[in-house]
């Protein structure tokens, strides 16, 4: 599916992704902690992997994080707006692009799960598990540090997901890759999460990684 390119500057102030990162405030005790918690993340674990408060994120207030490329050079910054109207994105990321949101590890950690959005990679790390969230955006170097390895594709249910899956699979053709699929009927795994806690989504993402692992011996 394509996708324009995210703006270099936030629109407005056109600030650089290392600006609005350096006003940015810690989780808690803003509304950003509330927001969190209503998605069934702890601000402990929202924090230990770097998401932050912005009281203006292109004139609304967001949770964001930082994206960073392979060298841990920051790539871009991602904000997800706490309320949505009619009309308004969900979502707004800046910066050149290229990057990773990564929790307890991400892409270092074996076996290597990538998933789409922030709140994805969250849902996972709250219920055990290492991973890096690619916000639905192209990573390139994911190939190269991927050689020999076995990599869990969590994109969402339906459509733009197996059209993701297809794409990054292509791509990372040294790598045995897996298709892992939120439990039940939820879309992403932050629904998952929401619908049957920490348990649900522990229990489908290490039946995979057992799965797997019994048909590897």
């Amino acid at each position: 599916m394509f996708r324009p390119p995210d703006p270099l500057r936030l629109p407005g102030t056109r600030e650089s992704p290392e600006a609005v990162l350096a006003r940015t405030v810690p989780l808690s005790g803003t509304p950003g902690e509330a927001y969190a918690q209503r998605r069934g993340i702890p601000v402990t674990m929202a924090e230990a992997a770097g998401v932050r408060y912005a009281d203006d994120f292109d004139g609304r207030p967001a949770v964001v994080v930082a994206l960073h490329d392979r060298d841990e050079v920051l790539a871009s910054v991602h904000g997800r707006y706490l309320s949505v109207v009619r009309g308004q994105d969900k979502m707004l990321t800046i910066g050149p692009g290229g990057g990773v949101a990564n929790v307890l590890g991400g892409w270092r950690t074996d076996p290597l799960i990538v998933v789409e959005g922030l709140f994805d990679a969250l849902s996972l790390a709250v219920s055990g598990f290492a991973c890096a969230a690619t916000i639905g955006r192209w990573v390139p170097w994911l190939a190269d540090v991927s050689v020999g390895r076995t990599v869990w594709l969590a994109f969402d249910a339906g459509r733009p997901g197996e059209a993701q899956f297809a794409r990054y699979a292509a791509h990372l053709s040294e790598a045995d890759v897996k298709r892992m699929l939120p439990p039940g009927r939820s879309k992403d795994w932050n629904t998952a999460l929401v619908k049957g806690g920490t348990a649900t989504v522990a229990r489908c993402v290490q039946d995979c990684l057992n799965k797997h692992a019994v048909r590897s011996r």
